[in-house]
């Protein structure tokens, strides 16, 4: 039922097939898990087809080896009028010893979209406990901190396509 269900845990071996070249888990392969668990935990809460926007943040730690126990869990932090956030913690276990070390992190932000693809209003969330309040406060930050990044790659892109046209015309 939408609005009811805010996290998922993705849990399997990491295999042969997920390393690269140096024998340890690539990130593209982390990254379309992170994306895998994102979209599973919008559909749950909106109840609609959800599209990755933006992962931020993401933060590679510790490698993942074959053979590993992967736990990927995704948990909503915060919700717009379309869009949810969500904290994604990417746990390698080592079987043989038990030792787990987070492996990568990141916000992933998700949107609904309607039966023509536009934008759907989502369920509110509204944070109750004092770690869902401070969840809620960190992914407030990272959007100011997003809607700084962004400033900063228009003002650089602005100026790289002025230089560009201004050596292209000369």
């Amino acid at each position: 039922m939408p609005g009811t269900d805010r996290e998922v845990r993705f849990c399997f071996l990491a295999q042969p097939t997920d390393v690269n070249f140096g024998g340890k888990v690539h990130g593209g392969m982390v990254m379309k898990w992170i994306d895998q668990a994102g979209y599973a935990c919008s559909v749950a809460w909106s109840g609609q087809y959800c599209v990755t926007v933006a992962v931020g943040g993401i933060r590679f730690v510790n490698p993942i080896l074959i053979g590993d126990m992967v736990t990927v869990h995704c948990q909503l932090i915060y919700t717009g009028n379309t869009s949810m956030h969500f904290g994604v913690d990417v746990i390698a276990r080592r079987l043989e010893t038990g030792e787990e070390k987070l492996a990568t992190h990141c916000v992933i932000v998700m949107v609904a979209t309607d039966k023509d693809g536009k934008p759907s209003p989502v369920p509110k969330w509204l944070p109750q406990s004092e770690d869902d309040k401070a969840l809620a406060t960190y992914a407030q930050k990272l959007m100011d901190l997003d809607k700084s990044i962004e400033q900063e790659i228009a003002r650089y892109r602005d100026a790289a396509h002025l230089a560009w046209t201004h050596s292209h015309t000369a």
